[in-house]
Parts: structure tokens; C-alpha cells; sequence
């Protein structure tokens, strides 16, 4: 009668075949993966060590890395794969925008420091997109008065960004939001 736990007799099929285990792995994949896929044979004969032959494991024990090999296989072709598709994908190249960001944040701390009256003028030529005659209804005066109005808001705007020297003060591109160099706002200008 054969009193030897399933540890045992694992521990001695192991000692046994791991050469002739190894040497066929080996054969089959880079060297370098090859540890790494003995140790998966074994972790798998010992979950259905019950399965094993009680004679001769090492048949069996070829056909368990053959299965094992089989899966690093495919792993390896999705991962293949996968990589193709995503060198396929157009590139996305995402813009640094703190600097955009930077300039309005200093144009709107410089339209703020307008005088309310400043500010509404240039509310209604830039924002609203008013015609002078339409904006000058809005404020109650004649169109002339309004022109003259804007001119002098963009220009006291203007002065205050600039004051606060050109490292900071926004680039062109932006100035020619709320600075544009006509005197006449909105549409009709």
C-alpha cells in the first residue's frame, strides 16, 4: 500500500521532469520566456495532478506545456495585433494651451479694471456684435458718441494690458478679440 501524500509524489515528478520540461519549452520559445512558462506547466500539472498518469507524468506533462505554449502563442498575436491597430490610429498631438489660457486670463484682469461704463461699450461692439447706431440706442446716445466711446474704451484697454509689460500681455491673436484697431463696432462697422 502506497502511503504518499499528492505533495510527495508531486515534489518527486517534478524533480524528475523538470530538465526534460525545461529542454522542451525551451525549443519552442525565447529563452528568456522559457522560466516563466515551465513554471506555468507545473502550476497547471498540480491543479490536475489527479489527471496525471501514475507511471510516466512526462508524456502528459509535454502535452500540458504543448497546451501551455499554445496560449502564449495567441497571447503574444493579440498582442501583435492590438499593437498594429494602435500604430494605425492617427497620431493625436494635444496642444499646450496654458499659454491661450495665460492671455485671456490677463486680458479679462485687464478688462476688469475698466471703469463700468468702459466695459459695457465694449460689451456691446464686441460681445453682443451691435451695430454703433444699435449700441448707441442701448446707451442712449447718438452714434458719433458711441464710436468715440469705443474708441476710447479700446484704447484705455489697450494701455492697461500693455502696462503690465509684453511678457504678459496677450498675444496678437488675442488682442484682436476685445483690440481691434477700427474705431467702428459690430457688423455694420
Amino acid at each position: 500500500m502506497d502511503t504518499t501524500t499528492d505533495e510527495q509524489r508531486f515534489t518527486r515528478v517534478y524533480r524528475e521532469t523538470y530538465a526534460a520540461v525545461e529542454a522542451y519549452v525551451r525549443r519552442r520559445i525565447h529563452p528568456d520566456r522559457a522560466r516563466d512558462v515551465v513554471a506555468e506547466v507545473f502550476l497547471v500539472a498540480w491543479r490536475r495532478f489527479d489527471e496525471a498518469p501514475v507511471a510516466d507524468a512526462l508524456p502528459w506533462l509535454y502535452g500540458v506545456a504543448r497546451r501551455t505554449l499554445a496560449n502564449v502563442h495567441r497571447a503574444d498575436q493579440r498582442h501583435v495585433g492590438l499593437t498594429q491597430v494602435l500604430a494605425a490610429q492617427p497620431g493625436r498631438h494635444v496642444e499646450d494651451h496654458a499659454g491661450a489660457v495665460a492671455e485671456r486670463l490677463h486680458l479679462a484682469e485687464a478688462f476688469d479694471g475698466l471703469s463700468e461704463s468702459d466695459r459695457e461699450v465694449l460689451r456691446l461692439a464686441l460681445w453682443e456684435e451691435l451695430a454703433p447706431k444699435d449700441a448707441a440706442r442701448v446707451l442712449g446716445c447718438t452714434s458719433a458718441t458711441f464710436q468715440v466711446r469705443l474708441h476710447r474704451a479700446r484704447r484705455r484697454l489697450r494701455r492697461r494690458v500693455a502696462s503690465t509689460g509684453e511678457a504678459e500681455a496677450p498675444s496678437r491673436g488675442t488682442r484682436a478679440t476685445m483690440l481691434p484697431e477700427t474705431t467702428g463696432g459690430g457688423r455694420d462697422a
